[in-house]
């Protein structure tokens, strides 16, 4: 065997001489290449904040001869600590894609062909401005704006305010309100943008309905936290993928159950007194009494002072007294007789209708899929943690009744849910059930549970209310999404029929904080409410993977009426690539991508910030575009100028930002607040966090400080923050509110209440005759859970059918990213053990799939951990052929599909001569997952192409190289 040199791996001869050693070594490397080992990557480094999904990662930017070279992560970032996902490394094929559009189009060909012709912006603002500015002069409600996944929405939304047109709200809608309303209603947050689980001390982690998609790596990031400390995880999801397949624990509910199992949880845990009554009686709406007068019409709300204040039965003082009082005492079984009536508290109301056996795990078992001792197990596992394993953090803290801590107690059980629980008609109660499983465990903003995120919390009263007044010429009167409190918020007209055109806040959809985006094509097509003229969208695929009934809003987008016109007069729509949407668009304004433009993720929108710490962040055009495009939000400065609209132009009528860029810096919401919170200008001119003046260097800051501002929570108010004036009155300082908002939590929801007073004749406000036994029945304010087989014929449809994002996609344009097509470049559909061998079915077989709406056939996939009667594939990987510059015999258009071919958005007729929303009838959350269907094995299409299949459309910026190469530096 020969014997190599120490340091140079050289092979010596036996009984050489160290210094002949040395020479033979130099002999044999004098003539080797030198070899860089560390090569530059870059030129230069630019940070900015990652579009790649909507987790808002910091980035560093690897510039080399001015061209993007290089993405990673950004380590000193608050969101990410460095990590970078498949998604947001190939965020240098987004910016270089084939599909990027190149300049602005005029329609030439019939909507829909995708026929275009390149015009200048000039051009362009000037034609949206011809027909824009006679509809604010004469009916600004013609105008109905809605934007999709863009993360501007306090910008669009104050465009559309100046506007005037009351027709204006984002995708949460048809993603998750339900999530996000039922978490404000109930706590003052929810979820994700809201809060965060407590990562560093939790020991118990249940995850309901989460796919892979949303907040994405610091899950991962927590998961990996958890683990590393023994932790358990407990995955409540019918696919078990993702996060759900590295849970120790897996429960394969069936779809649409969860609100059932959650309350058969809370059934358990009262059962067996393993509540934290402490937590309760002192920060929630527990010991508060409710109006027990069936006579009064405030039956069954909550009885206050003269001041409005609630009221608790003070155990110590045997009288009603306002819950803050700084010496109440508030007795959680209180009830107070007065006049012969006796008025209990919302707690007895819970008790009451919780130990109900209708709850018992025995008897919601088969429903949920979930055996009755796991169901217990789950229950007792969640006390043991929560209450055994409890414990203290050593600091001081005071409450705002002015009751000083000397500690923060900790219940290391922390939850994490999402749009798998909220997209069902059931979705708001189901996620009010799940906050109330929080509370009663005393694990809602306290150590190891769940944290609110600054600016949250807020209680509803914090929030806006809904506003509709729409006046020619003239400005909104108000927000238009908001909070509603009671009926006297609705937005109606005064002959009660719905204000805006998606009937948002309506008696259909009475809490629709956001808007119902899903329903506005359809009903602008039917002219119900009213007809509009110009339907104006930004960065939203209605045409294909956002929209329910996919066929039909493509035959809507082009029908025309007996005139020989399109029923939807005109269409405006904006967007950084040639989506499927495009084609239908009578004037494309084209967008940058997010590495070419100025971007504010604002505390006034969806901000990034932690628990720990409030945080904004900007992004910056890093790279120029090499085409004739502009950032949209600085196209609706331009356009705002032009339209003359307020808050857009100087006394003098010039335009008031020059861009979005000039907007970011300088516009003041309100006194003191801007977009950014970081390096404001205080009155002796320093630079400073939350209030304070525009600073003309506040941008520039951003950049030199890796694209965000961050600035952490006191100590004394990382945890209680609802109810720490430390936090609150920190809260004030950084500018989230105007005084001071301490609040209790409301397990029992008043707006609610309210609505169903309306239903049974109360009130000036009455709802139609033929809602008022759907308000009643719905609108509880204690959770609740109803079945919906039956709405969407179960009977004849046995299999529920879901989808989910994938980790390495993002909605439609990740799957023309040329890195990640090789990820997922097509979908089967799943199918789980027992449907698979009823059917016969094996590797490289078809599937027919009906529902009562339409039917597919697609290529199947079995899976083995998949609820036993669920059948599901990735969201958004089907194209229709001739966008997004794929080649028409691409994988995604042949054999990617959609399910949204199967899912109306209206129900089955039921036979009473009406057809309601497929939605949730409290807030109009698009019941995504109650899609039911049958399933049977079908030969294989010829062509082999999944179905349906459409017609290629004319692609305005023609098909992507068959072979693209880039060499930078």
């Amino acid at each position: 065997m020969a014997r190599f040199c120490r340091r140079a791996g050289v092979p010596a001869r036996a009984g050489m001489h160290p210094q002949q050693e040395e020479a033979e070594r130099s002999r044999m490397t004098q003539h080797q290449p030198a070899i860089d080992l560390s090569p530059r990557t870059s030129d230069e480094i630019r940070k900015t904040t990652c579009y790649m999904c909507a987790c808002r990662c910091g980035i560093n930017v690897h510039m080399k001869d001015g061209k993007v070279a290089y993405i990673e992560g950004n380590r000193d970032h608050p969101v990410n600590q460095g990590v970078l996902c498949a998604k947001g490394s190939s965020g240098i094929m987004q910016v270089n894609a084939p599909s990027r559009l190149r300049a602005p189009l005029k329609r030439v060909g019939p909507r829909g062909s995708g026929q275009f012709e390149e015009i200048s912006w000039e051009e362009a603002l000037t034609l949206a401005t011809d027909w824009l500015a006679p509809i604010r002069a004469e009916a600004p409600e013609k105008l109905a704006f809605f934007t999709g996944r863009d993360q501007s929405q306090s910008f669009t939304s104050f465009w559309a305010q100046a506007f005037g047109t009351p027709n204006y709200a984002a995708h949460g809608g048809f993603c998750s309100v339900n999530m996000a309303a039922g978490g404000i209603y109930t706590m003052g947050g929810a979820f994700w943008e809201f809060g965060q689980p407590d990562w560093d001390h939790a020991k118990l982690f249940m995850l309901f309905g989460v796919a892979e998609d949303h907040d994405s790596n610091p899950i991962k990031m927590g998961l990996g936290k958890l683990k590393a400390r023994g932790a358990k995880v407990i995955g409540v999801n019918p696919i078990r993928s993702g996060y759900n397949a590295v849970a120790d624990e897996w429960i394969g509910i069936t779809p649409g159950t969860d609100g059932l199992f959650i309350l058969s949880l809370v059934h358990c845990l009262l059962k067996a007194g393993k509540i934290d009554l402490e937590y309760l009686t002192w920060y929630t709406d527990a010991p508060c009494l409710v109006n027990c007068d069936e006579s009064s019409d405030e039956y069954g709300l909550i009885l206050r002072d003269e001041e409005g204040r609630a009221l608790v039965w003070d155990r110590i003082e045997r009288r009603p007294r306002c819950y803050d009082k700084p010496d109440v005492c508030p007795d959680l079984g209180g009830t107070w007789v007065n006049e012969g009536i006796e008025h209990r508290s919302v707690f007895q109301f819970m008790v009451e209708r919780y130990l109900s056996e209708d709850y018992a795990p025995e008897a919601v078992a088969e429903r949920c899929g979930i055996p009755a001792g796991k169901i217990r197990a789950i229950a007792n596992e969640l006390a043991r943690v929560a209450f055994e394993e409890a414990f203290e953090i050593q600091q001081e803290w005071t409450d705002f009744r002015g009751k000083k801590h000397k500690v923060m107690k900790g219940r290391p059980v922390a939850m994490h849910a999402m749009r798998g629980i909220s997209a069902h008609a059931n979705g708001f109660q189901t996620c009010r059930a799940l906050h109330t499983l929080q509370i009663l465990l005393g694990t809602v903003e306290v150590p190891g549970g769940f944290r609110f995120k600054p600016p949250y919390p807020k209680p509803v009263e914090a929030h806006p209310t809904p506003h509709c007044k729409s006046q020619p010429g003239h400005p909104l009167d108000g927000p238009h999404l908001g909070f509603v409190r009671g009926p006297e918020h609705l937005a109606l007209k005064e002959d009660g029929t719905p204000a805006r055109i998606d009937k948002a806040f309506s008696w259909e959809n009475p809490m629709s904080a956001h808007g119902l985006m899903h329903m506005v094509i359809s009903n602008a097509h039917a002219g119900d409410p009213y007809k509009i003229d110009t339907l104006f969208m930004y960065m939203a695929n209605m045409s294909w993977n956002s929209s329910m009934n996919t066929k039909g809003v493509m035959e809507m987008l082009t029908d025309k009426g007996e005139d020989g016109e399109y029923l939807i007069p005109r269409i405006i729509y904006s967007d950084a690539y040639s989506s499927e949407m495009v084609a239908y668009a009578d004037l494309v304004l084209p967008d940058t991508t997010y590495l070419e433009r100025h971007d504010c993720i604002s505390l006034l929108d969806r901000p990034i910030c932690e628990a720990d710490g409030a945080a904004d962040a900007i992004r910056w055009p890093v790279v120029e575009p090499d085409r004739d495009v502009r950032g949209f939000q600085s196209v609706l400065c331009d356009l705002g100028a032009r339209l003359g609209l307020p808050g857009f132009v100087n006394e003098d009528g010039s335009q008031k930002y020059a861009d979005y860029g000039d907007y970011i810096t300088n516009h003041i919401r309100r006194p003191g607040i801007g977009p950014l919170f970081g390096w404001r200008k205080g009155e002796d001119g320093s630079e400073q966090p939350g209030r304070g003046a525009p600073n003309p260097e506040q941008l520039q800051r951003y950049i030199d400080n890796g694209g965000f501002h961050l600035q952490h929570v006191p100590d004394a108010a990382r945890y209680y923050k609802p109810w720490n004036m430390d936090y609150q009155d920190w809260a004030v300082k950084m500018g989230f509110y105007d005084v001071p908002h301490p609040y209790l939590f409301t397990l029992y929801c008043e707006p609610m209440r309210k609505f169903q007073l309306a239903a049974e004749g109360h009130g000036e406000r009455q709802p139609p005759e033929h809602l008022r036994a759907r308000i009643k029945a719905t609108m509880d304010p204690l959770p609740i859970w109803w079945d919906t087989v039956e709405e969407n014929r179960g009977a004849e449809f046995p299999v529920h059918a879901l989808t989910q994002r994938p980790m390495a996609m993002y909605h439609s344009w990740g799957s023309q990213n040329a890195w990640l097509r090789q990820i997922h470049g097509r979908n089967p559909l799943y199918v789980p053990t027992k449907i698979w061998e009823e059917n016969g079915f094996a590797e490289g077989d078809w599937a027919r799939v009906t529902s009562p709406h339409g039917e597919i056939v697609v290529p199947v996939a079995h899976m083995a951990a998949l609820n036993e009667n669920t059948v599901w594939t990735w969201n958004a990987i089907g194209k229709r052929k001739g966008a997004w510059a794929l080649e028409e015999d691409a994988p995604e258009a042949t054999k990617g599909f959609l399910l949204n071919h199967l899912i109306h958005e209206l129900l089955p007729e039921k036979g009473d001569g009406l057809r309601w929303s497929n939605s949730d009838p409290i807030t109009g959350q698009a019941a995504w997952f109650d899609l039911r269907v049958r399933i049977e094995k079908a030969p294989a299409p010829d062509p082999a192409e999944s179905q349906p299949a459409f017609g290629p459309i004319a692609s305005p910026v023609g098909h992507g190289p068959k072979v693209n190469r880039q060499k930078v530096g």
